[in-house]
């Protein structure tokens, strides 16, 4: 069992930038991966980057160059360093962690963009 705790998000301008963070705790140790993912209402939960324990990342082709994930394995966290936000980045997103098959969920934060 893994346990996810995200924080970060809130109300920025468009071009601005916020940096969230997901704290784990549990079985740390067998983690294969970590990421983020994004839902807006109405649509399906969209990968947005990963960053597996070995440190290789993949991107979501709408947020590279904009976004950057990153990890600090002494304090369990994740990182989502996001700059240039658009508008339609704006959705509820979530920290995930896979345990082969298992995937686990934070509760998610808001982002939200104004133009």
């Amino acid at each position: 069992q893994v346990q996810l705790v995200e924080s970060g998000g809130g109300l920025v301008q468009a071009g601005g930038s916020l940096r969230l963070s997901c704290v784990a705790s549990g079985k740390i140790s067998s983690i294969y991966r970590m990421g983020w993912y994004r839902q807006d209402p109405g649509k399906p939960r969209a990968m947005v980057a990963l960053i597996t324990s070995g440190g290789s990342t993949n991107y979501a082709d709408s947020v590279k160059g904009r976004f950057t994930i990153s990890r600090d394995n002494a304090k369990n966290t994740v990182y989502l360093q996001m700059n240039s936000l658009k508008p339609e980045d704006t959705a509820v997103y979530y920290c995930n962690a896979l345990i082969v098959p298992v995937d686990y969920w934070g509760r998610g934060t808001q982002v939200t963009v104004s133009s």
